[in-house]
């Protein structure tokens, strides 16, 4: 396969400071004759975020087939070790039991250091199947005056190649409620369903980011008088958290936290930390972010021409 990577210097829409424009980090990829249009991964690079455990981790997960596992430390997803799925499932509670308190030993850990066992999703995460409609979604987002990085990171954690409804209702690429996609203008009914519709599902899901999700997020952060940048890295990974868990989640977690400045740490800290219903799903919501940017990152840098 041949890429080719190009900078984009055309007009767009300005958000933060400091001049940044979108088109300062879309980049145009030539990939078996087709052209797409993704948003680089610098940010996460120049941050390195890269360099945190929980990125990492789910990064192995997710790439990981599902008959393998990996043993990981609840609270900062560092790996301890990756077994056999079949084989740890084949043991007695008491013989997991004994083996994660070998694993605590082994590696100087509290007996009260929770360890989890977590398999691979390698068959839910199918990111080649989900790639072709990137550059769709980051052209929507943008049409609509939309930060295009949320329909990628969007697409690469709700959509990857599979087009299915969620346990509690959500549906589409963009995964939206049924009371969200009306509230943003779809009509879903007994007969209609336009999430099931990609440019309407990303009409709506830009909607609910510029309409809800950012002002919502601008106003947690505002009482907390933190300063923030629109395009910040860890801002768009807050917006994200809105996004999944509802402001009201986030702004009880962050109420919990106490920040006084807006930076990779206070991520962190949301990662780690539990209030109303902001639980574990929520905390991972940014870290499979994170990952799915770098596999993608991965994907398309291994056919860079020498």
């Amino acid at each position: 396969m041949k890429l080719i990577f190009l900078f984009f210097f055309l007009s767009s829409f300005a958000i933060g400071q400091n001049n940044f424009t979108w088109n300062d980090e879309k980049i145009e990829v030539e990939r078996n004759g087709d052209k797409s249009i993704i948003v680089n991964s610098n940010a996460i690079y120049n941050g390195k975020w890269n360099s945190l455990p929980q990125p990492i981790f789910w990064k192995q997960i997710m790439l990981l087939s599902p008959d393998s596992c990996l043993i990981n430390i609840a609270e900062t997803r560092i790996i301890l070790e990756k077994k056999s799925f079949k084989e740890w499932k084949s043991q007695t509670e008491n013989q997991k039991s004994k083996y994660k308190d070998s694993l605590r030993i082994v590696n100087n850990l509290s007996p009260w250091e929770q360890l989890n066992v977590t398999s691979g999703k390698n068959d839910f995460y199918r990111f080649n199947d989900v790639y072709p409609s990137i550059s769709k979604g980051v052209l929507a987002f943008e049409s609509h005056g939309v930060d295009p990085w949320y329909a990628q990171a969007i697409l690469l954690i709700e959509s990857p190649g599979q087009l299915v409804k969620s346990h509690v209702g959500a549906y589409g690429a963009f995964q939206l409620m049924p009371s969200v996609a009306r509230a943003q203008g779809l009509i879903v009914s007994k007969t209609i369903d336009e999430r099931q519709d990609f440019d309407k599902s990303a009409m709506g899901s830009a909607r609910l980011i510029s309409r809800i999700c950012i002002p919502e997020a601008k106003r947690i952060l505002d009482a907390h008088n933190i300063v923030y940048n629109e395009s910040d890295l860890w801002f768009r990974l807050f917006v994200l958290h809105v996004y999944h868990a509802g402001a009201m989640n986030v702004k009880a977690v962050v109420d919990k936290i106490q920040p006084k400045i807006g930076d990779q740490d206070l991520i962190k800290q949301m990662w780690q930390t539990s209030a109303a219903s902001f639980g574990n799903s929520s905390q991972n919501y940014t870290q499979l972010a994170l990952a799915s940017q770098l596999i993608l990152s991965d994907m398309v840098s291994k056919f860079v021409p020498e």
